[in-house]
């Protein structure tokens, strides 16, 4: 048995020691590719927790075909987005309440409002909160791509396992992305002159 066995064996049976260890190995990483999805602080660390909650409930279903580091970060992938999912449905909602006139109380927090990011270290917060703006509002595909490669300096071949496209997918979807992003950031300070 290999170290990756013998510890999936024992998380598989419910060790509170091996799960604090992986709590321990991974906590600061998938907090971080949250925060590269999500970049809200409070909300990176909801979305970490749940990830983990995920993990313990699921890890008895993993096959180990992938290494255990690819299932965590696919899960994290995956919350994530359900949580932009789910925060942009509410934010449509009120937007549908306001103005069909059922007032109610519309959600202050500002989905962008923490950017001290470790991949973004942008000279003001207004530009950080327009990249991440442009960001979500690509295809769901080329937001995941470039959001592991660029902001949570995933690799290729990483972001191969995480996602399961091939690598010319991966590059293509990739050059998209960043030529999608281009033409809104420039219509973006277009506008702004």
């Amino acid at each position: 048995m290999t170290n990756q066995e013998e510890f999936l064996e024992k998380l598989k049976s419910g060790s509170q020691a091996a799960f604090s260890q992986l709590l321990d190995d991974y906590q600061q990483k998938v907090f971080h590719t949250c925060i590269s999805f999500v970049p809200n602080k409070e909300d990176a660390e909801d979305v970490a927790q749940e990830v983990f909650l995920e993990v313990y409930k699921s890890v008895s279903k993993f096959k180990g075909d992938s290494k255990l580091s690819t299932w965590i970060y696919k899960i994290c992938t995956n919350k994530c987005l359900e949580f932009i999912r789910k925060k942009n449905a509410k934010k449509r909602f009120a937007f549908m309440q306001s103005i069909t006139g059922n007032q109610i109380p519309m959600d202050k927090t500002n989905f962008y409002t923490e950017f001290n990011h470790p991949g973004i270290l942008l000279e003001n917060k207004e530009k950080s909160e327009t990249i991440y703006f442009a960001i979500n509002t690509l295809p769901e595909s080329q937001r995941v791509v470039f959001t592991l490669a660029k902001l949570d300096g995933k690799s290729y071949q990483e972001i191969v396992e995480i996602t399961g496209k091939s690598l010319s997918s991966v590059e293509s979807i990739m050059f998209r992305a960043k030529k999608n992003l281009q033409k809104k950031l420039e219509d973006f300070y277009k506008n702004e002159q």
